[in-house]
Formats: C-alpha cells, sequence, structure tokens
C-alpha cells in the first residue's frame, strides 16, 4: 500500500510540473489517504506482534 501512495505522489509531482493542477491535487489527496491507512495499518501490526508475543 505505501508503494501506491508513493506512485499517486509521483503523478502528483509529474501533473503540478506540467501545470495540472485539479489533477495533481486529486493525487496528492489520494497519496495522503494511503500513507495514512498503512500507517495505521503498520502501527495495527506492530502492536499485535507485541501483543502476541506475550
Amino acid at each position: 500500500m505505501l508503494h501506491y501512495a508513493v506512485v499517486f505522489l509521483v503523478i502528483a509531482l509529474v501533473a503540478a510540473l506540467f501545470g495540472f493542477g485539479g489533477i495533481a491535487a486529486g493525487a496528492v489527496g489520494i497519496a495522503k489517504i494511503l500513507f495514512f491507512v498503512f500507517v495505521i495499518m503498520a502501527i495495527v501490526t506492530f502492536v499485535m506482534g507485541l501483543v502476541k508475543r506475550r
């Protein structure tokens, strides 16, 4: 999922470079959402791993 966040970030940067404001804003929004979902899933997995060890 982090891969998809990075892909959308790159798409946003390329779109912003060529002046496509709407596409860039949409891609940045998707990248942010995917990044935060990834972070939440990583934290949950880490906590579950700690709980399972005990």
